[in-house]
């Protein structure tokens, strides 16, 4: 007779588990996790006490500096890892908005920006190359804006900076994957006047 329930999941985590994990990399609280995964926070809280149980760690504050990727993921198949780490190029500038579409509005039909797409209370714009990033709930409007620094290879360029002294606020993480199958990553680290920079990577599939 065959066993009952759902078959093991070939990865440490499930799917859920690891979309909950990243946004907690990404330093959401449960409520914000609850409120754009659209489920209640007392399931986004059992998702993450079976992660922190699964991973062995001790509390919901180690999974954001957790290095862990999944199983399918396209940055296991990126191949070998880049020889040097080079910052230079600006992938992405964000900024906190106070209304999405009131924003979307002004940078797509005003100002005349390409809009490249919108998914929930977040738009991004391209800026000759360089992305623009809008977010309704990244903070109070006014504060500086987010720089985030393309390279090659994320975890690379991750351990190069640690090794010069940077204090990351998180391990790499999944931002976003899209439907073509290409993903996002990114960590974020403060710079001398605590305000948040970022390395950022997308990585196609293998």
């Amino acid at each position: 007779m065959g066993t009952r329930g759902r078959p093991r999941h070939p990865d440490v985590l499930t799917p859920a588990e690891w979309r909950v994990v990243d946004m907690v990399r990404h330093g959401m609280s449960n409520r914000e996790i609850a409120r754009r995964r659209g489920i209640s926070t007392d399931a986004v809280k059992f998702h993450v006490a079976n992660a922190v149980l699964k991973l062995g760690l001790d509390r919901r504050a180690e999974l954001r500096t957790w290095r862990g990727v999944p199983v399918d993921s396209a940055l296991r198949g990126q191949g070998e890892p880049a020889m040097a780490m080079q910052l230079g190029v600006i992938g992405q500038i964000a900024r906190p908005v106070g209304d999405i579409q009131t924003a979307v509005d002004f940078y797509g039909k005003v100002l005349g920006l390409p809009h490249l797409y919108t998914f929930g209370d977040l738009a991004f714009f391209d800026c000759g190359g360089t992305r623009l990033f809008l977010s309704a709930n990244d903070g109070p409007v006014g504060e500086p804006s987010v720089l985030y620094f393309q390279v090659d290879d994320i975890q690379v360029a991750y351990d190069e900076l640690r090794g010069r002294g940077v204090e990351f606020e998180n391990a790499p993480h999944l931002i976003h994957k899209h439907d073509n199958g290409v993903e996002e990553w990114m960590a974020f680290f403060p710079d001398p006047d605590g305000h948040l920079l970022a390395i950022m990577a997308q990585v196609a599939p293998a």
